[in-house]
């Protein structure tokens, strides 16, 4: 038999459902409790109205919200790109060339090193509040490098992502046309098996219109459900594509045009905002305001890679996007919860609702709003995953 835990003395509680609590985005409640009865949420309410379980913890006045949803990031390579960063911090400007630095060293690596890499930037976004996290390949651009990574992916995550299409293979960069018919070929058949999802670049530098739809429907073919980097450096067709094939989210959508904003708008597809990408490369930040005012949903990431965003750290994503992005701190938090559940499907995680998966995060500090009122300090003092206390 499971047994059943409160928490109880909880200053605010965000369960970012609006059905909940003050019927806010957050549905936040006030001196609140929360019941975990094995490895889901079974209750949540007012302290003085929480029920008999067989456990208590006391928050002692500090906020809990739900763990983050982490829907985007890249995890499964070799090597770190130092340098590129410390000579652009210099004054040299981005460009999608450095992934190849990445796929020379994700090639040299054996599995235990991609594997060791993998859970160590797990565990150090745990110890941040995050207990739901994407990853993707794209840094093996071989039929056996892309299948190795997903496979080592799938050990520790239900959310994989195959990119194969990240860029054009180096020695396939002089025959794009090759590349994709491998990426749509004997690379999917390998990789499908060991992942939910595919993305694809579609920039300048990476992969077109045509290009994109073409391995994106390959995929769905394959049952793998589409996800796109849309509309990152400039501006492009990945939004709308994203938009026409269902695609359960955009991410980056920095260089937008109104009927961008719109279709994302008057559709299911995410708008996921990956600020440390833009922190990373001096970037032109996203505008988030403009798509929340449109009524896209929007959700926030960290892009977690060794070019362009090494941060494994939702909250200071958090911080970024109310700093620079024209977000509330309670959207932020919306965001980085629900949204990046919203961003995988899912309505099973980033939200503290009766039936939803007891991932929670208790934080040193009275209310959420300190995680954008704080930057940089580790506010995160503990963290429930499927119930179980982890860090």
């Amino acid at each position: 038999m499971s047994s059943s835990t409160v928490i109880t003395n909880i200053a605010a509680l965000v369960t970012s459902d609006p059905s909940l609590g003050d019927n806010s985005p957050l549905g936040l409640v006030r001196d609140a409790a929360v019941v975990i009865d094995g490895d889901r949420v079974a209750w949540t309410g007012e302290s003085s109205k929480a029920p008999a379980t067989d456990n208590r913890v006391d928050a002692g006045g500090r906020a809990v919200l739900p763990g983050f949803v982490d829907s985007h990031s890249h995890l499964l390579f070799g090597g770190d790109r130092t340098e590129e960063f410390n000579a652009r911090m210099s004054g040299r400007p981005y460009s999608a060339g450095g992934i190849r630095t990445t796929v020379a060293a994700t090639r040299a690596a054996s599995d235990a090193e991609l594997e060791a890499g993998l859970t160590r930037y797990l565990e150090e976004a745990l110890r941040q509040g995050t207990t739901t996290f994407e990853t993707k390949s794209g840094y093996g651009l071989t039929t056996a490098d892309e299948s190795r990574a997903l496979r080592v992916a799938a050990r520790h995550t239900d959310e994989v992502t195959f990119l194969g299409a990240h860029i054009v293979a180096p020695e396939l960069a002089d025959d794009p046309a090759a590349y994709v018919a491998l990426v749509t070929g004997e690379m999917l058949d390998a990789c499908a098996p060991h992942a939910r999802w595919i993305d694809v670049f579609c920039e300048k530098g990476a992969f077109d219109g045509d290009q994109a739809r073409a391995i994106l429907t390959a995929g769905r073919a394959r049952g793998l459900h589409p996800r796109i980097h849309a509309n990152q450096l400039s501006y492009g067709p990945g939004v709308q594509l994203a938009v026409e094939l269902d695609a359960a989210s955009a991410d980056h959508c920095t260089h937008l045009t109104d009927a961008d904003v719109d279709a994302l708008a008057n559709s299911r597809t995410v708008a996921t905002l990956l600020p440390g990408a833009e922190f990373s490369t001096r970037a032109r930040w996203p505008d988030a305001r403009r798509l929340l005012d449109a009524g896209a949903t929007v959700a926030l990431s960290t892009d977690c890679n060794p070019g362009s965003s090494f941060t494994s750290s939702v909250p200071f994503c958090i911080a970024l996007a109310v700093r620079d992005m024209g977000m509330t701190p309670d959207e932020a938090v919306w965001s980085a919860t629900a949204g990046g559940a919203a961003a995988l499907r899912r309505d099973d995680i980033g939200r503290l609702t009766p039936g939803a998966h007891a991932d929670l995060t208790l934080l040193d500090a009275p209310s959420h709003v300190h995680l954008a009122y704080r930057p940089g300090v580790p506010l995160v003092r503990g963290v429930w995953r499927r119930g179980v206390r982890v860090v």
